[in-house]
């Protein structure tokens, strides 16, 4: 049996703030350095043999600071992938490493012209009702910008294609990513429709753990 962990990213600067995200890189508040803080004391006795988080700043934040209360031998180390960052990685093959594979798809919904913007300002120049739709529907498009359907798209063929094959092999998996990209992969791993996903919420910095054996996913704990 293996254990796949999804950690939504400790509060952003911007979070605090009401502004929409996505893709802009922001960092953790203080509040999300905390949380962080608290995830990792939650995870500290778990055996995490590889980690995935996002592209996003906020996300590997939360991933490194988790990984600092994990009691384990193991050395957390950042994977790269190609040029000169790849060959200077392999002067550290000597020691036994936690994978850290930072990838675009699970990146948070590209929120496209309403990155930057204050959602209560959005929802009074626009409608509660827009804002709603932007926000919550399945299919719906921000500006610009992804739906949390697109947002599924981009992310599932990676989990499926890269992250299953590890549970398999009998790892313990670690997905530190963003409200959206979880809720794409809560979705396929809970087999949801779209009208029972939209209410999902994933709060930030809340270990949710599965396990996992002969392909299934079951006895879900939120710590």
């Amino acid at each position: 049996m293996s254990k796949l962990i999804l950690v939504r990213h400790g509060q952003s600067i911007w979070n605090d703030r009401n502004l929409f995200t996505g893709w802009v890189d922001i960092p953790l508040s203080q509040k999300g350095i905390f949380e962080a803080l608290n995830a990792g004391e939650k995870l500290s006795k778990f055996n995490i043999d590889i980690v995935y988080t996002s592209k996003l700043a906020r996300a590997i934040q939360t991933a490194l600071i988790i990984l600092s209360k994990v009691e384990t031998q193991k050395t957390p180390l950042i994977i790269h992938f190609n040029g000169k960052m790849k060959k200077w990685s392999n002067y550290a093959s000597n020691i036994e490493p936690i994978p850290i594979i930072r990838k675009k798809a699970l990146n948070e919904r590209y929120y496209g012209t309403l990155q930057g913007l204050n959602k209560k300002e959005v929802g009074l120049k626009y409608g509660e009702q827009q804002l709603k739709l932007w926000r919550r529907s399945f299919d719906v498009e921000p500006p610009g910008g992804e739906s949390l359907k697109d947002n599924l798209e981009r992310t599932l063929p990676f989990f499926k294609k890269k992250i299953i094959p590890d549970l398999d092999d009998n790892k313990n998996v670690l997905i530190v990513a963003h409200g959206n990209s979880l809720r794409a992969i809560t979705k396929y791993i809970e087999n949801l429709d779209e009208q029972q996903i939209i209410k999902v919420e994933i709060p930030t910095g809340t270990p949710i753990v599965y396990n996992y054996e002969n392909k299934i996913f079951k006895d879900k704990v939120i710590l």
